[in-house]
């Protein structure tokens, strides 16, 4: 009897376990099991195995063959165990060193003919290997850069199992053909990675990024984008179509400071396992930017699909903007499936396969028009929808979500002054930096908790370690007795008065500050407001 092992992983999300594959020769009719409780695509590799060593000037062993995926309890999916299924196979046939392979962790799908081809979730599987003590992986050669990223890692990337066979016996690696593109991609992905419609990298969509200068008027949606960024605070653009909501989102990613070392990882790991990392590119250092159709469905915008689920939209842009135009036509129970990321972070998705959490730390934009028809509450032609289907199309957008959105902001059509006006405003670049001027104030001020941002500390927090000046929160603590505000609400517009006093530099915030909180939260203007706090 002969047995070898080698190592793999089991991804649930972007989560990973180590997984050792065994593989045991024993005499009798020649027969292949594969045992662990693997799926469709995992139980095929035993024909691809078969057909890529024999392709690859291997003997196939004539003798009962049994791989084991352990530990056994683990569901395992996917066709990245190929190359360790292999490579168990040739060891304990001695063509290969069993000691050469015991520790290295290998991951890649293999085509008939031997090639190597790259699969999905590279990142967070060379990271759970990582995390259990492996120091050695074999990858495909077109994703070496993206496992390259994790630290203290020897990573060898391959282009067939020849090369592999090779390596392992200490011969000259033969020369293979680089890959042309027909199936670099991860499997069912087509020819190169799959790009759905809305999703944007940061620094990686062709042609420049969109300038804020090219924004005429709109003064306090303009304020508002800049609030957002600087403290990641979710925001809502209402207003009649035409009047510049889409065209402010999409200038919102741009204000945003890059990613930390920490954050472009997180990222990179999400749109790995959802197979979306652009040619060339392992790592994701500026905020993605994601904007699904009205129509999105639930799996797609919180994440599922058949078998284990898959990273949706609201993950896709972690640490970055999830846009959501036409809020209003969206599916209510699609849009309230957001409250509980939005609070938490994160969102967890349960499917008969298992449950997976996957990040969702995002900076939601919400844009609607304020009726059917869009013209309401605007000069020009008149709104020719009655009362009643005015406040359907608005309850639309739950209480209980909008509750969670710190800044509400109409956005008026631009008059034609402020269109043929010469002299543009602020351009991204300016107001970015004051955007990273505010960012640094906080991070210094939380330097020892887990928050780098306002809008993710905890309202408790602010009231007591991080309190306002006397008397600030007086008109939001009226607000609160009338019932205007809740608790959260709150929260909310304390830790938007503490964005408004970084940017503008105080040490804590004033009156004036949660009076434009106050103003960017409810649309009425209190005190000098939002002009007032301007720097």
């Amino acid at each position: 009897m002969a047995c070898a092992r080698t190592c793999a992983v089991a991804l649930t999300g972007v989560e990973g376990v180590v997984v050792e594959v065994q593989a045991d020769l024993e005499p009798g009719v020649a027969a292949f099991s594969l045992v662990g409780l693997a799926d469709k695509s995992l139980s095929e590799s035993r024909d691809r195995v078969r057909a890529a060593i024999t392709n690859s000037g291997s003997p196939w062993p004539q003798k009962k063959l049994t791989v084991g995926l352990s530990p056994a309890a683990v569901p395992k999916c996917g066709s990245g165990f190929d190359l360790a299924v292999a490579c168990s196979v040739l060891a304990a046939a001695e063509q290969i060193d069993p000691e050469a392979i015991a520790d290295v962790m290998m991951i890649g799908e293999l085509a008939l003919d031997g090639r190597v081809r790259t699969v999905r979730g590279v990142l967070p599987a060379v990271l759970a290997a990582a995390g259990a003590g492996c120091r050695q992986v074999v990858v495909p050669e077109q994703a070496a850069g993206e496992a390259a990223l994790v630290p203290d890692v020897a990573v060898l990337g391959v282009r067939s199992l020849r090369q592999l066979i090779a390596v392992l016996r200490g011969e000259p690696v033969p020369e293979e053909p680089p890959p042309d593109g027909r199936g670099a991609g991860p499997a069912g992905a087509g020819p190169g990675p799959r790009e759905p419609l809305g999703l944007v990298l940061g620094g990686v969509a062709a042609g420049p990024a969109p300038d804020l200068a090219d924004v005429s008027g709109q003064r306090t949606p303009r304020r508002a984008l800049e609030v957002a960024a600087a403290g990641r605070h979710h925001l809502l653009l209402q207003g009649a179509p035409g009047a510049g909501k889409t065209m402010l989102a999409e200038r919102l990613p741009g204000l945003l400071p890059p990613l930390s070392r920490r954050e472009s990882l997180e990222v990179t790991a999400v749109h790995s396992v959802g197979g979306l990392l652009p040619p060339g590119r392992a790592l994701i250092d500026r905020a993605p930017y994601c904007a699904p159709h009205h129509s999105t469905s639930m799996a797609a915008l919180v994440g599922g699909g058949s078998g284990v689920p898959r990273p949706g939209a609201v993950s896709l842009a972690h640490h970055g903007v999830l846009f959501l135009d036409e809020a209003a036509e969206m599916s209510g129970r699609v849009l309230d499936a957001l409250r509980q990321p939005l609070e938490s972070g994160y969102v967890v998705v349960a499917r008969a396969a298992g449950a997976v959490r996957m990040p969702a730390r995002v900076l939601l934009v919400l844009a609607t028009n304020p009726c059917p028809c869009g013209r309401h509450g605007s000069a020009g032609e008149p709104c020719l929808c009655p009362p009643s289907a005015v406040a359907r199309y608005r309850a639309r957008l739950s209480g209980p979500l909008l509750d969670r959105v710190d800044l509400r902001v109409r956005v008026e059509p631009v008059s034609r002054a402020e269109l043929t006006a010469r002299v543009p405003g602020e351009s991204t670049a300016v107001v970015a930096e004051r955007v990273r001027a505010a960012r640094e104030r906080a991070w210094a001020r939380y330097a020892d908790t887990g928050w780098r941002a306002n809008g993710e500390v905890p309202g408790h927090e602010l009231r007591t370690k991080w309190a306002p000046g006397p008397g600030a929160l007086a008109r939001a603590e009226r607000d609160l007795e009338r019932g205007l505000l809740t608790a959260r609400g709150l929260d909310r517009v304390l830790r938007v008065a503490w964005t408004v006093a970084d940017l503008a530099g105080r040490g804590r915030p004033t009156a004036e500050d949660v009076d434009a909180a106050l103003e960017l939260r409810t649309g009425v203007r209190r005190g000098a407001g939002v002009a007032g706090s301007l720097p």
